[in-house]
């Protein structure tokens, strides 16, 4: 392995584990916009490394608040969550063997309308959703979970737009979040997707999972954490377009 990708996929396996551990979301986002952007690692392996890295932060950040997960949104979450992961690891898998272009591309518009509608932060809607607009968003956050493993800009948005208190919607988010992981992970698993170099990757980061999501539970950012959100939120609005404005120019080669 090249020594400088090592080095640059710990590091931002580590600011992403540390801003999904604060704010409850955001860690698949920052990984496969980074390293996805920069095409480090092909998407298949990027989103099978980033589910197993994903699991071990979020059973780490949700350990003693699990009382605090919304157990109605949780459940209609779940259930449209699920049956959509199938089918956006079939989209992914289908786009990668047939045109990466449009895939990478997918990607960019995914982290670009992420990034900006939760820069912008809506105003937290008046009431609780709903069961069918809580499955909408589910059935959303499945297939882009199935396809990059990293639900957040979907997920992410409507969780913030709840009218919860942040506890509630951060341990909501984090028990979507493993399911999203173990479903996808184990549907891979089966179809011989676990390879020695998602492995690899995901036995290197997981020691700075660790350690960040540790840092994020116990030592808060003097920041605020609406500062923290929206310094992250810009950060994925600047790699989405610019892995939108790099599809496209290559696109015309």
């Amino acid at each position: 392995m090249d020594p400088w990708l090592v080095l640059v996929f710990l590091l931002v396996v580590f600011v992403g584990s540390y801003v999904q551990a604060v704010a409850g979301f955001a860690m698949g986002m920052i990984i496969v916009a980074v390293i996805g952007g920069l095409r480090l690692l092909d998407v298949p392996t990027l989103a099978a490394t980033i589910s197993l890295l994903t699991l071990f932060n979020v059973v780490l950040a949700l350990r003693g608040q699990t009382q605090h997960v919304h157990r109605h949104l949780f459940f209609w979450l779940a259930l449209g969550q699920v049956p959509a992961i199938f089918l956006g690891l079939a989209l992914m898998q289908w786009l990668d063997g047939q045109t990466r272009w449009l895939l990478e591309l997918c990607l960019g518009v995914l982290i670009t309308i992420g990034g900006l509608s939760m820069f912008l932060k809506p105003h937290p809607w008046a009431q609780v959703s709903g069961r069918f607009m809580t499955w909408i968003c589910g059935v959303a956050g499945g297939v882009v979970g199935g396809m990059f493993s990293a639900s957040g800009p979907v997920l992410g948005w409507f969780g913030y737009s709840q009218p919860l208190p942040l506890a509630a919607i951060r341990a909501t988010l984090l028990s979507c979040f493993i399911l999203t992981s173990v479903t996808r992970t184990v549907l891979v698993g089966f179809q011989g997707g676990l390879t020695q170099e998602v492995l690899n990757y995901a036995a290197m980061g997981l020691p700075v999972v660790l350690l960040s999501t540790w840092l994020g539970r116990n030592f808060a950012p003097a920041v605020s954490e609406a500062k923290l959100k929206q310094l992250a939120y810009l950060l994925l609005l600047a790699m989405g377009i610019w892995i939108l404005g790099s599809t496209v120019l290559r696109m015309g080669e």
